[in-house]
């Protein structure tokens, strides 16, 4: 164990050995069943199959971990690339075991139907028996090589991205890309391919099971005991082209956030399979979307992960998008899956489909979030654009003659695009600088701004608006818009059973499904009522589905009164709710247009609705159009532009007196501030400060009783160093350290920034620290830390050398605004308020007393370890 007296280790989990290990054991897996295919010359199924659901278990589920904890410790290519392989793994167990069933109900088809699909047939369509049970099996192969393609080169663009990082990984990745090429041979050839195919399988098993074990020893020592991390085949910054990085405006400059991986590239990733399965479907390749719609599926919700990490970003535009698209993959691989498999006459899909609505609400939706990609770069524009052609294609008042064909031909550009963002997001994550061209940003922020901004009431102090609140909002006014639109029927309509079947995924997985994973995201929203109003309304649309499909069934009175019970209940759940959102003004409104829908639903159970009620449905969709561009506005530019009306009833608060701070506080962005906190800290007094990463404790080098003073606010055990803090290394070559050469050089390329080095003490020191020589560091080292911070810099200036800690009771967690450091009280002397601090975690502390021969990560912070290594080699190379 990399440790070091006084300066603890910190061990963090390496989320990389399980995602190899998984690949390797599904590559095993699959290898198992192509030896006994090739030899047997039949499918597995029964027994044998069970390698299938242990590929689904281990490639699907453990990798699927894999990358979400990657996800977590920053790594953007592992988290992307885990949970792309999961997907993969996932949905080709599911194909295998799909064909195993299919060779064995083929078998026994033309002399028994199972009960299983006789109850099928029944259900769906009110006894009729013309469906053979082979329609849910029709196109296997083909539907396997429609998901396969676009893996491959999915997978050889992350074999290419992972040489930027290591020479591991592209080997791993590289061994899949062609293990899937022979893959899809081997479904339409004969057995050779599946041979080859099992070779390459093995390669990946013993690359994946190396890969594991630098990455374990990695992780048990802290630092790299054999080859194959931490150097890269080539240098990502060769990728660069042109002057792409110029292409960055000043309004598309952020705050960096370290403490979640980005998930764009993977965002991109899923919408590159979705559309390609579907473009191969619509220009009839695939005569039934059975299998494909499993394959969907399961990369939806893979894209519902990006919407979700983009959500613990606070990233409003992309937890929209990526909900937004995932929405849409599924129902129509759930709505084709209806229209292929469940319905005999397929004359009757397009007439049903003339009387659907739903999905006029994903182009408008679709145009809204073109809107917001204007603030971002020119591949946000056009993704959203060919977006809006896959959904404005897939208009069911188009003639079914020409509705596939477009749809192919749309899907096939969106892919195209796709595949070319998750390339460029992901070097571009990888590099964090814009090496790929996105293109620039269309419109500025001022004129986005101003050209959104209603109402004179806006223009003086707009209100502040919680991230937190905004990205799930959205999506939620979204998915009540589609099940809204989509639930609306005439009384014609009503009696047609393929109508009622294909608009069942549309009201089930926009109001229920999806809805219920909004609900997650609002648990942590801040809001008073939480998620209470989208768990309610889960409810709400997964009834009224559940009560349509049960119309199917032809249900009897006193069953239909179970339901009208059940929408009295939802009447007077939906009547609190409107208690609850007097706060704003849409939401209110549209609480009180679902009670009127509620009426209009309660009325159906009893077979009494004037449909032309139908039309409250229809408000409550416009409503949600407004909601939704009034909070995604917001949520983009973190301030209401878009009014979303005054609350109802205003809250009389007491007048209470401020009360009196524990501490004296000042403002980062005076001068006056800062020269207070300078005075405090010269007078021996103790104070919070931002860094570049989290708020620290500081105390003058001056005065060597402030430094024990740190300890006894923080209850830190003496044991424990602290770190001395400059505002540049020319501060520290003023003392004349005997550093060597190198040691310089890798100053010189990690300071200013997140990265503390460990050096060895000397008489040096003296020089910079005077009497806090013995208060600092160990016995025989002392930490080194220059934050890249223009606040802390001046005070450095003025103050001198200071002695810093992070800003916490000891075992807690880091103080990420000034308002956590606060509550220190009265232990401290005064608090430099910075607001949000830039980063989420604290540096990275590496250990240089032995630099001439390698560096080793004490502790991984806001600065991957990855990374350091690579400058370390790059310096010393």
């Amino acid at each position: 164990m990399a440790t070091l007296e006084g300066f603890p280790a910190s061990f963090y989990g390496e989320p990389g050995v399980l995602g190899m290990l998984a690949n390797g054991i599904s590559a095993f897996l699959v290898l198992l069943q192509n030896f006994n295919t090739a030899h047997t010359g039949k499918e597995a199924y029964g027994v044998e199959n069970i390698l299938a659901v242990h590929l689904i278990l281990i490639g699907g589920i453990c990798q699927l971990i894999a990358g979400l904890l990657s996800f977590r410790k920053y790594d953007h290519l592992s988290g992307t690339a885990f949970i792309g392989y999961a997907a993969l793994w996932a949905s080709y167990g599911a194909t295998r075991i799909y064909s195993g069933v299919s060779d064995n109900q083929t078998t026994n088809q033309t002399s028994n139907l199972s009960l299983s699909t006789d109850l099928m047939t029944n259900i769906f369509l009110n006894g009729s028996a013309e469906i053979p049970g082979g329609y849910f099996f029709l196109s296997i192969k083909e539907s396997a090589i429609a998901g396969l393609i676009p893996y491959i080169l999915l997978s050889f663009l992350l074999a290419f991205c992972s040489a930027t990082v290591n020479y591991i990984m592209p080997f791993v990745f590289g061994a899949i890309t062609a293990t899937l090429i022979f893959e899809a041979v081997g479904i339409v050839a004969s057995s050779w391919a599946l041979i080859v195919s099992g070779v390459l399988e093995l390669l990946i098993l013993i690359f994946a099971i190396y890969g594991s074990a630098v990455l374990l020893l990695k992780g048990l020592t802290q630092r790299l005991a054999l080859k194959g991390f931490g150097t890269p085949l080539f240098n990502v910054l060769l990728l660069g082209i042109g002057n792409s990085a110029s292409a960055q405006s000043i309004g598309q400059e952020k705050k960096k956030n370290t403490k979640y991986a980005e998930p764009m590239a993977l965002g991109f990733f899923c919408d590159s399979v979705a559309p390609f399965i579907f473009a191969f479907y619509s220009f009839g390749y695939m005569k039934s979307f059975g299998l494909g719609a499993a394959w969907v599926s399961i990369i939806s919700f893979a894209q519902l992960f990006s919407s979700y990490y983009a959500h613990l970003r606070q990233d409003c535009y992309h937890t929209t998008k990526f909900g937004f698209h995932a929405t849409y993959w599924l129902i129509k691989a759930w709505g084709e899956f209806v229209a292929s498999t469940l319905i005999v006459n397929k004359s009757e899909v397009g007439s049903a489909r003339e009387a659907m609505v739903g999905n006029w609400f994903f182009v408008v939706a679709g145009l809204i979030l073109c809107v917001g990609s204007l603030n971002m770069d020119i591949l946000e524009l056009i993704h959203n654009m060919l977006f809006v052609l896959v959904t404005v294609s897939t208009v069911p008042q188009i003639p079914l003659e020409g509705y596939y064909i477009f749809f192919g031909v749309a899907c096939a550009l969106f892919t195209a695009v796709s595949i070319y963002g998750t390339f460029a997001r992901l070097v571009n994550s990888i590099a964090e600088k814009l090496l790929i061209p996105v293109g620039k940003q269309p419109v500025s922020t001022a004129n986005m701004k101003k050209a959104l901004k209603w109402g004179k009431s806006q223009q003086v102090g707009s209100e502040m608006v919680p991230h937190t609140d905004q990205t799930s909002d959205v999506l939620f006014y979204f998915l009540n818009g589609v099940a809204a639109l989509s639930a609306i029927h005439s009384k014609l309509s009503s009696m047609n059973p393929t109508f009622l079947h294909l608009t069942i995924p549309w009201v089930l997985i926009s109001g229920a499904i999806i809805q219920a994973y909004v609900s997650r995201l609002q648990v942590t929203g801040g809001g008073r009522f939480g998620s209470v109003i989208s768990s309610i309304y889960v409810g709400v649309w997964a009834t009224w589905t559940w009560f349509r499909f049960a119309t199917l069934l032809q249900l009897s009175t006193g069953a239909a009164y179970a339901f009208t019970a059940g929408a009295i209940a939802l009447l007077v759940i939906n009547g609190f709710l409107m208690l609850i959102a007097y706060k704003n003004l849409v939401l209110l409104l549209l609480t009180t247009v679902m009670e009127v829908a509620l009426v209009c639903f309660l009325l159906s159970t009893l077979q009494r609705l004037p449909y032309r009620l139908e039309a409250m449905l229809a408000l409550v969709a416009i409503i949600c159009v407004y909601g939704i561009l009034a909070t995604l506005v917001s949520g983009i530019f973190s301030e209401r532009l878009i009014p979303m009306g005054p609350p109802l009833l205003k809250e009389v608060k007491k007048q209470e007196t401020s009360p009196e701070l524990p501490c004296p506080i000042a403002s980062s962005r005076l001068t006056s501030g800062l020269l207070k906190i300078a005075g405090i800290l010269e007078e021996g007094g103790v104070c919070g400060i931002p860094t570049d990463t989290v708020y620290a404790l500081a105390a003058s080098c001056k005065n060597p009783q402030a430094i024990e003073k740190i300890y006894n606010i923080k209850d830190r055990p003496a044991e424990k160093p602290i770190c001395v803090c400059i505002s540049s290394v020319e501060q520290l070559v003023a003392a004349k350290p005997p550093f060597s050469p190198l040691l310089w050089e890798f100053m010189r390329n990690v300071y200013p920034g997140g990265i503390s080095c460990i050096v060895k003490k000397g008489d040096w020191l003296f020089q910079l620290v005077g009497p806090a020589y013995d208060r600092v560091g160990t016995r025989d080292s002392i930490m080194i830390r220059v934050p890249d911070h223009t606040v802390t810099g001046h005070l450095c200036n003025i103050t001198g050398p200071l002695a810093i800690t992070s800003a916490n009771p000891s075992g807690e967690a880091d103080s990420t605004h000034h308002s956590m450091v606060i509550r220190l009280g009265h232990k401290i002397q005064g608090v430099l308020c910075d607001g949000d601090s830039n980063e989420v975690v604290a540096s990275t502390v590496v250990n240089c007393l032995k630099i001439d021969e390698t560096i080793t990560i004490v502790r991984e912070g806001c600065v991957p370890a990855v990374k350091v290594c690579q400058i370390f080699e790059r310096i010393k190379s």
